[in-house]
């Protein structure tokens, strides 16, 4: 994979996440990037653990401190190898008083190819400083309104707010969860 580094904005365009949860994720020790003048960067290995982070948070809506856990245990060098070398990860969680333990299968390798794949998103994404806006940005800004506004002319106001009804109940899905019996190994 790519040697990349990435400031926090440019990240979350990869991985397809506002930069709010992004931060949240890095302010609350789910990630932790490396920091230079108060900048967090961002490696490829990195994207990967922060990419299985939002995973997981997505399919099981774990709490930060789980999401801690589960991606400190993950490999140091995650992202460093080849594509092919890639494997499926399986995370073990055991309570104190169990004997047997929940098992998370991740897709680290389809994961690993959907970020590759994005990683040209990072330079449309050009990190501006606080407060500054670029030339012509108000110009831009209201070409881009009267566009939306003359696209939206022919479209009824009720289907523009059944369409928002859809989009927000879909966004409140709960995750799919699937049960797959497995044998158990016999020992002597």
């Amino acid at each position: 994979m790519r040697n990349v580094r990435l400031k926090l904005k440019q990240a979350s365009a990869i991985l397809g996440v506002p930069p709010k949860d992004l931060q949240n994720l890095v302010q609350l020790g789910v990630i932790r990037p490396a920091r230079r003048n108060n900048v967090c960067w961002f490696d490829i290995g990195l994207l990967l653990k922060t990419k299985v982070a939002f995973y997981l948070k997505e399919s099981l809506g774990s709490s930060s401190d789980l999401l801690a856990k589960f991606t400190e245990a993950l490999p140091q060098n995650l992202g460093q190898g080849e594509m092919k070398d890639l494997k499926d990860i399986c995370l073990c969680s055991r309570p104190l008083n169990a004997t047997e333990a929940v098992e998370i299968k991740i897709p680290v390798r389809s994961l690993a190819q959907e970020l590759e794949s994005r990683l040209p998103l990072a330079s449309a994404y050009k990190d501006l400083p606080k407060g500054r806006k670029r030339v012509g940005w108000k110009a831009d800004f209201l070409r881009s309104v009267q566009k939306a506004a003359a696209d939206l002319v022919d479209i009824p106001e009720e289907q523009m707010l059944k369409t928002l009804r859809e989009y927000r109940s879909n966004r409140k899905k709960l995750p799919e969860i699937t049960v797959v019996a497995r044998a158990k190994k016999k020992t002597a």
